[in-house]
């Protein structure tokens, strides 16, 4: 007879991974109920952070970070926020919490619904966990590489869809203004804001894939990383490799967000793009 040790390590794991999901859960009905004791004019903007358009602050994204940052990293563990001064002591944790309070500021802004409150666990540098909730369309996602994930407590996972003939794409609205999707395409291209909410999308099987060739921070996608990790699905760097997390720089050159079936046909057609693009370009990317 075995001693048992793999099977109770392999118990301990799903209670701790259980456990980051239920601190996960917590924050983000937390942060809700943050949303909503705040005041009609959270929406106004403080300030624009940078030169890039719609890069905005607003009360909301302060408190709503001040509700996450409250509850969810524990002795230990590492703290990355959009909305906190970097410490660089998070390089020395193992675990790491990396948040958005509003990812789509812009969006929540104009009052569309394309807006999100994101935090992603990374243990090791790769996402593990994570919880993706949009007050304004009611959905809230969860997921752990031990459970799945689940869209509103049911368990979801992306399509298969092999080929990118006839898929939806998630763009960028910001891309889209600036004639980044420009041009033939074998699949239908849907604007939307939040690049966290369109990951959460694919993860869960509402859309085909999404990506962007623009950098973005860490705190913009781990949270959708962990959820399409949870789930089964694909997510590459431009380089094609997952991605690694809590980098002395937390930022990504891009990112590819697909089912597991589809990465093929993604990265043949995004390797020919950047290629008519820019032949050096597509050097050692897709």
């Amino acid at each position: 007879m075995g001693s048992g040790k793999p099977e109770a390590a392999e118990s301990m794991k799903s209670m701790k991974r259980s456990d980051d999901l239920e601190r996960i859960s917590e924050a983000l009905s937390a942060a809700q109920r943050t949303l909503e004791a705040l005041s009609p004019d959270s929406r106004q903007v403080l300030e624009q952070k940078s030169e890039r358009a719609g890069d905005f602050l607003t009360d909301a994204d302060r408190a709503i970070n001040e509700t996450l940052a409250r509850l969810l990293p524990r002795a230990g563990e590492g703290w990355l926020s959009e909305e906190t001064k970097d410490d660089p002591a998070r390089l020395e944790c193992r675990r790491v919490w990396i948040v958005d309070p509003l990812d789509g500021t812009r969006e929540f802004v104009m009052g569309l619904p394309e807006w999100c409150i994101s935090i992603g666990l990374v243990e090791d540098g790769q996402a593990v966990a994570g919880g993706i909730c949009n007050p304004a369309t009611s959905e809230v996602f969860l997921g752990s590489l031990v459970d799945g994930v689940t869209l509103n407590g049911q368990p979801v996972r992306p399509r298969a869809r092999a080929t990118l003939d006839g898929a939806e794409v998630l763009a960028s609205r910001s891309e889209v203004l600036r004639g980044e999707w420009d041009g033939p395409a074998p699949f239908a291209m849907r604007p939307m804001g939040s690049v966290a909410y369109k990951m959460a999308c694919v993860a869960a099987g509402l859309t085909d894939a999404t990506w962007t060739l623009s950098p973005k921070h860490e705190w913009d996608v781990a949270g959708g990383a962990a959820l399409l990790n949870a789930a089964g699905g694909a997510v590459k760097t431009l380089g094609w490799e997952p991605p690694t997390f809590n980098q002395r720089k937390p930022w990504l050159s891009g990112l590819v967000a697909m089912g597991a079936e589809l990465q093929d046909s993604v990265r043949l057609y995004l390797r020919d793009r950047l290629h008519s693009e820019n032949p050096s370009r597509s050097e050692g990317h897709a």
